[in-house]
């Protein structure tokens, strides 16, 4: 099985889970002398199956992130940390900027004036930057993922 493959598994697995999980929620109670429409004791019989699967793909998606190169530097994990990192730091810009940028319409001259204490475009082609590594990153990754 291809890399790309179980992490779409594990992704369906992920969504059934929570699908099975939300109709056990629903079946856990119902009215006096009502009966649930699904048994609750087999969804969670369902559940636990999903998550040994999920379990196993982790696993196995783990061990061979941590075992295959990503360049002559790097396991893909590594790589995984470094979009995962990149990811953080742009949102991190993204938000100061937003914050920075908020405009404040005065209609008296009291009111109290703002103005940003950082330059929003340096920080915007920072953001850029960072958008851009991290696409690049992101279909090194992919390509990689359907090799593996």
């Amino acid at each position: 099985m291809r890399l790309a493959e179980a992490l779409i598994l594990r992704a369906d697995v992920q969504k059934r889970y929570n699908q099975v999980k939300s109709r056990l929620t629903a079946n856990a109670k119902v009215q006096e002398g009502d009966v649930p429409p699904e048994k609750p004791e087999e969804l969670l019989r369902e559940l636990e199956q999903l998550l040994k699967e999920q379990g196993s793909l982790v696993r196995r998606i783990n061990r061979t992130n941590c075992a295959v190169a990503f360049d002559e530097n790097r396991t893909l994990a590594d790589a995984l940390a470094d979009r995962d990192i990149l990811a953080q730091h742009r949102h991190a810009l993204t938000e100061l900027i937003e914050s920075a940028s908020v405009r404040q319409d005065r209609f008296t001259r009291t009111e109290l004036r703002y103005v940003s204490t950082v330059d929003i475009a340096t920080l915007q082609r920072q953001v850029d930057q960072l958008a851009k590594e991290y696409r690049q990153l992101d279909m090194r990754l992919q390509e990689l993922n359907w090799r593996t």
